[in-house]
């Protein structure tokens, strides 16, 4: 069995990406009016900022299963951001533009964060 090279987690892909999505929905909702800012903008960007912040507590723990557990909070907080950048295209909140740009990167995120998952080891 081959050892697994240790990544920093500030140099993890899925992490760096995470975080980029967190900035690109902070930046894309500071300059709502007041309404979508209430409804939308804080289940929106606190979803978007958990992705990060669960990589980040499961990076830290000792236990694989642990681990896995985070990362799983994460997925769920990617498909929960995911629901609110096709909520906020549909309220005309965000442009086609941007929600496809957004897309593609939570489309990559998500398949990164599987694979991250299924390389943590079953013990």
């Amino acid at each position: 069995m081959s050892e697994q090279k240790y990544i920093p987690l500030e140099e993890l892909d899925i992490y760096i990406l995470a975080r980029e999505i967190g900035e690109i929905v902070w930046n894309t909702v500071d300059e709502w009016e007041y309404f979508p800012k209430i409804t939308v903008e804080k289940q929106w960007t606190e979803a978007a900022d958990s992705i990060a912040a669960n990589i980040s507590e499961g990076y830290g723990r000792f236990h694989f299963k642990d681990k896995r557990n985070f990362y799983f909070n994460s997925r769920g907080s990617l498909s929960e951001t995911k629901t609110w950048a096709t909520k906020a295209k549909n309220r005309k909140l965000l442009s086609e533009a941007d929600y496809s740009s957004l897309y593609e990167k939570l489309k990559k995120l998500h398949l990164g964060l599987n694979n991250h998952i299924k390389a943590l080891p079953l013990k």
